[in-house]
């Protein structure tokens, strides 16, 4: 048994149990932005998650989404938490919201725990050993035509600037893709890739937390992963493209096409690892 994804697993379904807890006895909503929420569940899920990591790993370095000040990487053993992925989902009583645990070391990632909480299904990776969806092996889809495929995605809330370039690549890929949805939880449709479900998927304004976990499980259930210019910036550039590895460079291919190359850039170069 790994050890680090035993606690990742651990920590995990104690911030399952905590957000059921709250859901129960009901939840409240702040702002953090326009389009930003954070729900008092949140706060308490997190808690929750770094009180398991630390009884068994105290030294250990966290970047956790609603505590953490800054989201630099240290090359030290860091434990990457996203509380509730997909809060405003939670917050309107959509289904469609996980927990997201990850450690990293080197600024790679080595264990990963994605739960979506709705449906428990707990999608796990080891770097180097494989990806599994509630202990059964997993691999990305195999689809190679594009017109068949069918792909996930986001929409950009903290940069509206990027509105009218990305939906026009959005209006693009309806005609060119089998189907298009926007779950609403970035490392579910990261874990959608990974098992199948969906051959691709793309996005802009993603944080470290969103993907961690799920980035992993992607890359070793055979997915491909990098930024919207195809390098692997893709951690801190806050622009992902994924799936297999025609779909990926399908996405690519109509990125470059739609979305202008200052806006296809990472936002700080000292972020890329």
């Amino acid at each position: 048994m790994n050890s680090d994804l035993e606690v990742a697993r651990k920590a995990a379904r104690e911030g399952v149990r905590t957000i059921k807890k709250y859901k129960e006895k009901g939840i409240n909503i702040e702002q953090k932005g326009f389009h930003d929420l954070v729900t008092d569940a949140d706060i308490a899920t997190e808690k929750a998650i770094i009180k398991v990591i630390k009884e068994h790993f105290p030294e250990d370095e966290i970047l956790a989404e609603e505590s953490t000040a800054e989201d630099q990487l240290k090359d030290s053993r860091t434990w990457i938490i996203d509380p509730i992925d997909g809060t405003t989902n939670f917050a309107h009583g959509f289904p469609m919201y996980c927990v997201s645990v990850a450690m990293w070391e080197k600024k790679a990632p080595k264990v990963g725990v994605v739960i979506e909480v709705t449906r428990d299904e707990e999608f796990t990776a080891i770097a180097g050993e494989g990806a599994w969806l509630n202990g059964e092996a997993i691999r990305v889809s195999t689809k190679s035509e594009h017109k068949k495929a069918f792909v996930g995605t986001g929409f950009p809330y903290n940069d509206l600037s990027l509105i009218e370039p990305y939906l026009n690549l959005f209006r693009k890929l309806m005609q060119e893709l089998q189907g298009i949805r926007r779950p609403g939880s970035a490392a579910y449709d990261l874990c959608c890739v990974a098992c199948g479900r969906f051959d691709g998927f793309y996005e802009y304004s993603l944080h470290i937390w969103d993907l961690a976990a799920a980035a992993l499980i992607i890359k070793e259930a055979g997915g491909v992963i990098t930024d919207w210019d195809g390098e692997d910036r893709w951690a801190f550039g806050e622009r992902i493209v994924t799936g297999n590895s025609n779909t990926h460079t399908f996405l690519l291919k109509m990125i470059g096409e739609y979305i202008p190359e200052e806006q296809r850039r990472v936002v700080t170069a000292e972020h890329s690892h």
